[in-house]
């Protein structure tokens, strides 16, 4: 049995959600409120100096415009700013109203230094009178204190000088995964990335199940983050039956995750059976129910699941505009399902149709569902608001590969009918595709038909010796060229 986690409190990363909220041209304006007041409550809650400092200064501060184009650093003093990806977009917002108190800064700077001499105070006491432990106890306070107050230069270096002292497994693995959440809160992937090795090399190490589990949430959550969407699938999947790990995301924001990274990497088989029939999906995504049925057990996922137990899209919405709490299952026979309680209401009905109108063809549906996705979850989320229009992309290329891959001629016409647009639409929209070598077909618009090219196996496999075979013997070749060479100097 592991230790419980330690350094999970800090950084949080629903504060960064806020953050960007309120530089997303997309977020309603009551949400954008909302945010503004829990990010000004958040900062003299924790008396968040450097933060308020990163977002708020009249020439460093990123939300404030009016300093856009000022050198960051002036004169020859050390640098003082934070680097983060906390906002939607590279350009200054426009109008938000954060104002700059130079006395309330003061303030929370005089705070926090007389914090960090108690920090110091505790730790000269615990060298002097105490153990090792204690001193690593108050030195992990100080650690803490700067994650909390949002200095990030600060939060890593002193994580790192408690690794380096440390000498439990546990608490070496808790503070990588702090420094992992460090990462992303700011935005660092490069960072995220090699403390996530550095994680994953001590977890083999002798990790405990509950750490190595925790870790594979943070890992399907950075390859999201950096589009790798089919490596991302299969862990955030996984992690949706034990998932604990609440100071990373909500278990609503996992589902989502695993749904949409589900839906555009996974193969039709793999996406029935991880996705469609998954019954911890199918507790948030079913209708009624499935929602139940789920719920007691009596489904189960995998491949051999009857593809008449799929719910027509229609029916998944039967209730639309219904919000649905996300629950993890997990946490019923353990009774720790509070975090779950606590979660925000999300109405799932457009995901629903999404995974319910691809699996079944319904094309038309799926185009509606695509973009109100886009709407209600791509464009709202920090995670995924970058790559919004990669993922719509690849959705549609999915969606025009599954439908083409069943037949050999299709009328252009009928295609665009199935699809609810236009014929010029779906035209310009598959030659982007077929000119990328995206899908193997033809468009004829004379004749308006769609001709698939289905690839030949035997000759590719054929192409394939041959044009390795030549590259073998060029190979061989030089060597034996090179080998006489050096045979005839020697005589």
């Amino acid at each position: 049995m592991g230790s419980d986690p330690q350094y999970i409190k800090h950084p949080d990363l629903v504060l960064a959600q806020h953050v960007f909220n309120l530089s997303n041209p997309a977020c309603p304006q009551t949400v954008q409120q909302a945010s503004l007041k829990k990010v000004q409550s958040v900062i003299s809650e924790n008396k968040m100096a450097p933060f308020y400092r990163h977002l708020a200064h009249p020439v460093e501060g990123i939300l404030n415009h009016t300093g856009e184009g000022v050198p960051q650093h002036q004169g020859g003093s050390a640098k003082t700013l934070i680097t983060s990806k906390l906002l939607a977009s590279r350009k200054s917002p426009q109008k938000i109203d954060f104002p700059w108190d130079e006395a309330l800064y003061q303030s929370l700077v005089e705070d926090n230094r007389k914090e960090l001499e108690t920090f110091q105070k505790e730790e000269d006491e615990a060298e002097e009178a105490a153990g090792e432990t204690e001193v690593l106890a108050a030195r992990g306070k100080r650690a803490e204190f700067w994650a909390k107050v949002g200095d990030k230069d600060k939060a890593i270096e002193s994580h790192e000088a408690l690794l380096e002292k440390t000498t439990f497994l546990g608490t070496k693995i808790d503070l990588v995964m702090a420094m992992i959440r460090i990462g992303l809160f700011f935005g660092d992937s490069l960072f995220v990335k090699k403390s996530i090795e550095r994680a994953e090399t001590l977890v083999e190490s002798g990790g405990d199940w509950d750490r190595r589990n925790r870790l594979k949430a943070y890992k399907g959550l950075h390859l999201l983050t950096i589009r790798s969407y089919s490596l991302a699938a299969p862990l955030l999947l996984d992690s949706l039956s034990t998932f604990t790990s609440y100071e990373l995301c909500s278990y609503s924001a996992l589902v989502i995750y695993s749904v949409l990274a589900g839906s555009l990497s996974l193969k039709r088989v793999d996406f029935k059976a991880k996705v469609v029939d998954a019954p911890e999906i199918r507790a948030i995504l079913g209708s009624g129910e499935d929602r139940l049925a789920a719920l007691t057990g009596e489904v189960s996922s995998g491949p051999s699941a009857a593809d008449e137990d799929m719910k027509d899209a229609s029916t998944a919405s039967s209730t639309p505009g219904a919000a649905t709490t996300a629950v993890n299952l997990a946490t019923f026979a353990t009774g720790s399902g509070i975090q779950a309680e606590a979660e925000t209401p999300v109405d799932f009905t457009p995901l629903a149709d999404l995974v319910n109108s691809l699996y079944n063809g319904n094309y038309r549906t799926f185009f509606v569902a695509l973009a109100a996705v886009e709407d209600n979850f791509l464009t709202q989320d920090r995670y995924l608001h970058e790559h919004r229009a990669w993922f719509v992309r690849e959705m549609r290329l999915r969606a025009y590969q599954q439908l083409l891959q069943s037949y050999r001629v299709v009328g252009l016409t009928s295609m665009a009918n199935d699809f609810g647009v236009t014929v010029d639409f779906l035209d310009r929209d598959l030659a982007k595709f077929i000119a990328s070598n995206r899908i193997a077909c033809t468009i004829d618009r004379v004749n308006g038909i769609i001709e698939t090219n289905r690839p030949d196996d035997k000759n590719k496999q054929y192409a394939d010796v041959v044009k390795h075979g030549d590259a073998l013997i060029t190979k061989l070749q030089k060597y034996g060229q090179a080998v006489r060479l050096r045979g005839s100097e020697r005589s």
